[in-house]
Parts: C-alpha cells; structure tokens; sequence
C-alpha cells in the first residue's frame, strides 16, 4: 500500500507508514498517511518567501491565466481522480458535485479574474472622494496582496472541490496556501495536488500540502496571514481560540455544521406540481454524497396537515434508492466517509429519535449491493416526523452528517420562519411557494439567519441548480452556527485574501498608486493616439486633444440612419422645439465619438 506524502518546500515529504485509511466500500486499506515529522516554521516561510515572491510576479490576469491551465490539465486526467474518490464512497453522480464541481470553480474564478480585476496587484475600490474644496486633496480605498499565507484546513466530505473553492481565490489573491485535508478522504486530495503540481501552471511555493497533524504550525503564524476552517463547529471553537490566533487578530473563516431546512409553503398542496418538486428536492439532498454536504436539508418543514402526505411521498421515493457499491450498476447512494462517521450517524439518529418518530429506515433488513460491502460504511435512508414540535424537537440542534432528516409540521408560515431560526443560523433554506406574496414576505425574514435563500417554483425548477449546491458566483456561508463566515461570492472571495487600505493624497498621488485616471492630476500630453499604440505603452495620465469639429444635420440624420435610433430629439425639429434644449440635438454616442478622435 502507498504511503501519502506531504508536499512541503517544494519537496514530497514522507516514508514512514502511519494510520491506514481504509475504503469506504469495503474496508480495505487504501493508503497509510505518514508518520514523518513535518517542519511548520520551515512550511511557512517557505511559503510566505519562495510562493509569495513567485505570485507577487505575476499579477492579476496572470495568475487567471495560471488557474484556467491548472483546471484544463485536471480536466484531462479526471478518471485518475473519479476512480479514488470511489474508495470514499461516492458515486459518479457525487463525483460530480466534488471532482468537476471542483474544476469548474477553478475555470469559473479564472473568467472572473481576466473579467473583472485589473493588469498589475492592486484593486482600486472606488469612488474618489474629494477631501479638500480645490480638489488638491482626495482620498479612495485599494485592496493589495496580504504578503502571509493562508492555511486552510478542510473536511473529509469534498476532498477535491473543499480544497479547490478555497484555493481559487487565494491564488488570484497572489497569496500562498498551505492546505490541509482531512485525514479520512486525504489520498483524494494528494491525488489533486499531484496533478496540479505536473500541470507546471503552479508557481514553487504557491501551494503546499500537510498529511496528518497541524502540529504546532499555528504557532508560526503571523498578522499577515489567513485561517480558513470547514468542519464542526466544535472544532472551529477551538481553533478560532487558538492563544497565537487571538493574540495576533489573525483572521479566522469559518465554515461548520449546518442544520439546513426545506420549507413547503401552506399555499403547496398535493395537486400542484411544486409539491412534487420539493419531495424532489428533499430527496435528492437526503441521498446525494450519502447525505454528507454541509448544505444537506436537515429538517423539512411543512403545513401540519400536509406533514402525512410529505412523508408518504418521501417513503415511496426513498425506496426506491439502491445503496452499495458505487461501481455496481443501478447504485444510487454510495457509503458514508468512513466507519467512525457511521457509527455517529446512528448514534446521532437515537439522539433524534427521542423527539421523533421513525418513517424510513431502521427496520433490520439493510443489505448494501455489492461485494464486501459488509465491511463498508454504509447506511440506510432515515425520515424522521417530529409531530409536536413545540413539545421540543431534536432536529433543531443535533445534525445526523448523513441520508437523515426530519419532518417538522408547522401551523402558520409565521411559525415556520420561528421553527427555522431555532437552528441558529443555516447556510441555506428552500422556501417552496407558488405565490410571489408570499416570497416577499417570508425571504427577508429567513435572510437574517441564513447564507442563501433558494426560492423554488415550478418556473425556477426547470433550470434551478439545487439547493446543496454553493456556485462560484454566490456567497457560501452563513451566521451563528454556520460558522459566521463566507466562501466563494465571486469576485468578494478574492478580497478575503487582500488588505483594504485607504489611502489619501493629491489627484496625481492617487492615481500613480490606483494605476487609474483621477479628475485633478497632471497629465502627460501626446500626440499620437491612443488606438494608434501597443498597450503596453500606454501610460496612466497620458491626454490627447482633439481636433475641432463641428456637428452637422447631416452628421446627425446620418449616424440615425445609420444606428437605427430615429428618437425625435434627433430627427423632429417641431417637437424638439418644445424641449429644454430648443432644438434637434446629436446622439450622444455620435459626440463622444468625435470628441475621441475617432473616425464615425
């Protein structure tokens, strides 16, 4: 069996056989993580000095340039990747979500990158501000790189898009990340940084890789650098605690447990078809990555007289769910990540079942499909029904990571947003409605204690990305026991990773540092026009002046005619009489034209 390495220094660090990882499948050991002894301060300032030098030449379109290479060269060796993450029971499905998932967060912040941040490694954050009468004094805001490391420590459940969605924006950042997967689904991700080590898009020192233990590396940590975390809440407690992360305000994001909900609108009956999409909906968020995404609908709320008819619905599509190996054909649901991470499935589930009641599962007659799947770590479907919720309910605090949730009946759309809050901040709710009123009045309410709101109709479902699934594009996070942090966002991920400073000065000032005109500065007078030079020679400042040119009727009638836009301020000499003009005026895109200096 093969023994994972770190990759730590530019060099893949690690021999000696320590704790065997077995599959998930069957039990079979898969690797052995090392039991080499790792140099964290040496990690660092590795990091902070070979990797931050290497990203700081770059700048910002170079470096979307470098991910775009990155996510081509995965791309093409994808299967390598869809064959080991079977091992941690997925399914191709899941694969999906997490192995292409990943990839398209990389292609996704490299399009992001070459559209929306500038040449060089600073980000002007407008606007100018004047701070004096005679415009000699102004003052705006830049974000530039943090010149530290980022550490991000991640969970077992997306060992491949977990590591990548984190990675994204701290490269276009130019920041070095140190990445430390956890330990159960780790060969997964040792894969991937192999893979993206031989792409040679990745600069010496932009990423390293820890296997095992942290060991005392938040002990080396400075101001300058970043700690991201997904995992319990628990855990997150700790660390965000951690003496030296305190001591030093290193920023600590956190993204924990969620107790995710479903909500069924009491407009949503039988009869129309959102009610089916949402059985859909908890169905397929139940089952997809065996229930293990920290986006997972957890509790599903629903009128208290359509509670008997949800849970028939939902015993029927469970049924239907085949579980076992993933290589088996007909296997809808692969095995949880692990055997420990089973055993606190079911534990978890008799927590729950002092407050509810079983409707699936549980009922001793499981067999997984496959060979060996005996020794696997897999487990059921399990629909709980909490009927008196306000008796106390368990699914409000007790998260089973697994194909588990509970069916709480609610009497008034109003008692449903106060049965959601009791999960004390989620990173997302389905709200199911067919009527827009009634989105209107519920969303901004569940806004204050979730991360993203997704609003299903039979419209939104023709084209809807899911509930479970975070996009590049949009905040991922969410308040309280969400962790209270953000991921992803868009272009917002990147900033995570600069330092917003302001700065003040003279219009000239501001613009040398902005690399953006400023109204006030001195300008660089040429001759030769702008679109008559390579842009690399172009400087910031630099103005032309014009010649002088007079607008003719027929220099209006012709660009009308021309651009199709016959408006009668342009063409109704009677009319325009009437306006505060007085007369028939040119086209404004006809006038900054000309005034540009170019041919129209």
């Amino acid at each position: 069996m093969s023994v994972l390495k770190s990759f730590i220094a530019g060099q893949w660090v690690g021999d000696t056989a320590a704790k065997a990882l077995p599959s998930a499948i069957n039990g079979q050991t898969v690797a052995h993580t090392h039991d080499d002894t790792l140099d964290f301060k040496k990690t660092v300032e590795y990091g902070r000095t070979v990797g931050g030098k290497n990203l700081m030449a770059m700048d910002f379109q170079e470096r979307a340039l470098a991910l775009k290479a990155m996510a081509q060269y995965l791309q093409e060796h994808k299967k390598e990747l869809y064959a080991l993450s079977m091992h941690t029971g997925s399914t191709k499905g899941d694969n999906g979500i997490d192995i292409d998932g990943g990839f398209g967060t990389l292609f996704s912040y490299a399009s992001m990158g070459r559209r929306e941040l500038p040449s060089g490694n600073v980000v002007h954050e407008g606007p100018i501000t004047p701070l004096g009468k005679n415009n000699h004094f102004a003052g705006t805001h830049i974000l530039v790189p943090r010149g530290g490391v980022a550490v991000h420590i991640d969970a077992y459940n997306f060992p491949v898009w977990g590591m990548l969605e984190k990675f994204a924006p701290t490269f276009l950042a130019g920041m070095p990340s140190i990445v430390k997967p956890a330990t159960s689904t780790c060969y997964v991700t040792e894969l991937a940084v192999r893979l993206m080590q031989e792409s040679g898009a990745l600069p010496e020192g932009s990423l390293q890789l820890i296997i095992g233990s942290t060991g005392d590396l938040f002990e080396h940590l400075e101001e300058q650098d970043v700690v991201t975390f997904t995992g319990s809440a628990t855990t997150a407690r700790k660390l965000r605690n951690h003496p030296n992360i305190i001591n030093r305000s290193i920023p600590f994001n956190a993204e924990a447990d969620s107790l995710n909900s479903a909500i069924l609108a009491p407009d949503v009956t039988p009869e129309h078809e959102e009610f089916d999409i949402f059985v859909k909906e908890v169905g397929r968020e139940m089952t997809a990555k065996a229930g293990q995404k920290c986006t997972a609908i957890r509790r599903v709320l629903v009128p208290r007289n359509q509670a008997d008819a949800v849970c028939d619905k939902l015993k029927e599509r469970l049924s239907k769910i085949t579980v076992g190996d993933p290589s088996v054909e007909g296997v809808r649901m692969g095995a949880l990540a692990s055997i420990d991470q089973m055993e606190d499935v079911k534990a978890n589930i008799q927590e729950l079942l002092k407050t509810s009641e079983l409707v699936v599962g549980g009922e001793g007659n499981f067999k997984p499909t496959g060979e060996g799947t005996e020794n696997g770590a897999f487990i059921e479907p399990h629909l709980l029904l909490c009927r008196n919720p306000e008796n106390g309910c368990g699914a409000h605090d007790i998260e089973a990571f697994g194909p588990v949730a509970t069916v709480v009946p609610y009497d008034t759309i109003e008692d449903a947003v106060d049965l959601c809050s009791k999960g004390r901040g989620s990173l997302v709710t389905t709200l199911t409605t067919r009527d827009p009123a009634i989105a209107g009045k519920v969303a901004p309410l569940l806004a204050a204690f979730h991360g993203r709101l997704h609003l299903l109709d039979a419209e939104a479902a023709k084209e809807s990305t899911g509930h479970g699934s975070p996009l590049p594009m949009l905040k991922h996070g969410g308040p309280g026991r969400a962790g209270g942090g953000e991921e992803l966002g868009g272009i917002r991920a990147v900033h995570h990773y600069l330092q917003r400073t302001a700065i003040q000065g003279s219009p000239s000032m501001l613009a040398a540092v902005t690399r953006e005109y400023v109204r006030g500065a001195d300008v660089i007078e040429t001759e030769v026009h702008p679109f008559r030079r390579h842009f690399e020679d172009l400087q910031i400042n630099e103005s032309l002046l014009t010649h002088r040119r007079t607008v003719t009727e027929a220099d209006i009638v012709n660009f009308g005619c021309l651009s199709g836009d016959h408006f009668y301020m342009h063409f109704d000499e009677l009319a325009a009489r009437e306006s505060q003009f007085g007369k028939r005026i040119a086209h404004g895109y006809f006038v900054l034209s000309a005034a540009a200096g170019l041919f129209v």
